[in-house]
């Protein structure tokens, strides 16, 4: 099933400038997300590497990077913020396509291979398909009334140890100023609730990229800049405090609070990318399609 509605245009946005990656240069320190290790010193975690098909987890690798690489100048910040070791969540953006391929080259260039939360259709396409489920991918069959058995398998992905990245605005933004739009709750109750089996506040980190909105597939050249930031992990242990009260599942007010935190700081963080405020009207809607005030 199609999604509805439709991305805005190339048009609709400026790229990001070149003076603009100079003054996020002042603020943070930019590194090369398409090759190992750019943060500097890591330990890679050998295990997860060993068990998620690595010759096909390398050629995915290896062909994405080199797309990237010739589509746009990339540089990240906060990759130091990866764990080494243990289970966390990444919550990317979406505003196009390439918020799916930054995010996770980024971090298995930092030696992770977490699972992630895709539509079903992308397990169909050509050869890439295949590719995609052999190195992690869990197909999300979307309008389908299985929000429920998603919820439960990604809990179960972490709750195993193994990270996961979602996408929780379940499709391409439709804001037509590509902002990041509403979020489904499905990423404030996995954290929680995976929060509540493992007995520990799961690390839940927001990942911002911005710059790919203005790329021309057809002729990227010159390349587009494109930044990335992973964010530190929200705290929201407030949320978990009264836990052993919750019953079968944590409460809808904590799940839409935990939601609405991380919509927000992704808007921050985009909102330093990009060097301007997101619109003063309000945020998009995806159910009513319109614009609704911030909480």
């Amino acid at each position: 099933m199609v999604s509805k509605g439709k991305p805005s245009p190339r048009s609709a946005v400026e790229p990001l400038s070149d003076v603009q990656v100079d003054l996020l240069r002042e603020k943070h320190h930019l590194v090369d997300p398409t090759q190992y290790y750019p943060t500097g010193v890591h330990r890679p975690n050998a295990a997860e590497i060993a068990a998620q098909n690595p010759k096909a987890t390398d050629r995915l690798l290896a062909g994405a990077t080199w797309v990237v690489r010739n589509r746009c100048k990339v540089l990240a910040w906060g990759l130091e913020n990866v764990p080494e070791t243990g289970t966390f969540i990444t919550a990317a953006t979406h505003v196009t396509q390439f918020d799916v391929f930054i995010p996770m080259m980024s971090i298995f260039h930092m030696g992770r291979r977490p699972r992630y939360m895709a539509k079903a259709e992308m397990a169909g396409w050509p050869i890439i398909g295949k590719w995609f489920r052999l190195v992690g991918m869990q197909p999300v069959p979307r309008r389908t009334g299985q929000a429920r058995v998603i919820e439960e398998e990604s809990i179960n992905i972490i709750t195993g140890g193994r990270p996961l990245t979602v996408w929780p605005e379940g499709t391409v933004t439709r804001d037509p100023l590509k902002w990041p739009m509403s979020l489904k709750p499905g990423i404030g109750y996995i954290a929680l609730e995976s929060s509540r089996r493992l007995g520990k506040q799961v690390p839940l980190s927001p990942a911002v990229t911005w710059g790919a909105a203005s790329i021309n597939h057809w002729w990227p050249w010159p390349r587009k800049n494109v930044v990335l930031c992973y964010d530190t992990a929200l705290d929201y242990a407030d949320l978990l405090a009264d836990v052993d009260t919750w019953g079968d599942k944590p409460p809808a007010d904590a799940v839409n609070e935990l939601t609405e935190r991380v919509r927000e700081r992704m808007e921050a963080l985009m909102s330093e990318i990009r060097g301007e405020e997101p619109p003063p009207e309000g945020l998009w809607d995806y159910p009513t399609m319109t614009r609704k005030a911030r909480q």
